[in-house]
């Protein structure tokens, strides 16, 4: 019998998620990341002397690494399929297109390294990126896409995540996709699509999210979910490495019932060239 050591071996995981903390740069637009500890030890000692401790944390879905459910986004009051978005979340939670809805995804994943491409360390504070770099970023993977595939956007954003409100750009804006580079991701079929900003979008110097044509196209009319936050500078420097920047995913999110997002923490399985030599 096959077991899961013998299907990954000579590969590891290369994690794509962002550590949770208190004060991680995030979008105003949701509730932020808190950890407490209501139990400390010490605090009941056992007669045999063990002690345990617990959390409690609050977060939006919508905060760190997550994945965005087609329920996230309407436009003119429908959500993907015509739905009316208002009748679908009578209750205070969705009926229909929750995050719970999202089977795991075990796949392909295919790094789009626009600055790689363009032969630059990251694209510029509030660049569009456009069909034309994405479909260069797709020759530079030497790979052709199917339906089904996870395709990655790299704008090499996620080297300022240290920075906090630089990485969030309200003023100067954030690299990414518009309406024409989402509509090139959704002709390709994925079955979700994920880039390294907190918004997957181009976000124009002092907008913020003023507009999310993005996210219409690909959570409203192609119902396509969205990964954002996504850690990839190990990722972009490992696949420049190897020379392979197509390789095996896994992304799970949460079964938060009728949510409109939950938190995710995306693995890539690269070669180990090391444990295979």
């Amino acid at each position: 019998m096959t077991t899961l050591t013998d299907l990954f071996a000579g590969h590891r995981a290369i994690d794509l998620s962002r550590p949770y903390v208190i004060g991680m740069p995030q979008s105003p637009n949701h509730p932020r990341y808190w950890h407490s500890l209501p139990r400390r030890h010490g605090d009941t000692v056992r007669g045999d002397g063990g002690s345990a401790a617990n959390d409690v944390i609050m977060l939006g879905t919508h905060v760190g690494t997550h994945m965005d459910a087609l329920a996230h986004v309407s436009h003119d009051g429908l959500l993907h399929g015509g739905i009316d978005a208002s009748a679908a979340s009578v209750g205070g939670r969705f009926r229909t297109l929750g995050i719970d809805e999202v089977a795991p995804i075990m796949g392909r994943g295919i790094l789009l390294d626009v600055p790689a491409a363009m032969q630059r360390d990251a694209c510029e504070p509030a660049h569009e990126i456009t069909p034309d770099e994405l479909e260069a970023a797709l020759a530079l993977a030497d790979v052709d896409p199917t339906p089904g595939d996870v395709l990655i956007v790299r704008s090499g954003w996620g080297q300022r995540w240290d920075e906090g409100d630089a990485y969030i750009g309200k003023d100067s804006g954030v690299p990414g996709v518009g309406e024409a580079g989402a509509r090139w991701l959704a002709a390709h079929r994925p079955a979700a699509v994920g880039a390294d900003t907190i918004a997957f979008e181009h976000l124009p110097a002092g907008k913020g999210h003023a507009a999310l044509p993005a996210h219409r196209v690909l959570l409203v009319e192609t119902g396509i979910n969205i990964i954002e936050t996504m850690a990839l500078e190990e990722l972009a420097t490992e696949t420049s490495r190897l020379g392979v920047r197509h390789f095996p995913i896994v992304v799970v999110p949460l079964p938060l019932v009728g949510a409109t997002g939950s938190p995710v923490r995306p693995l890539a399985l690269l070669e180990d060239r090391e444990a295979t030599a």
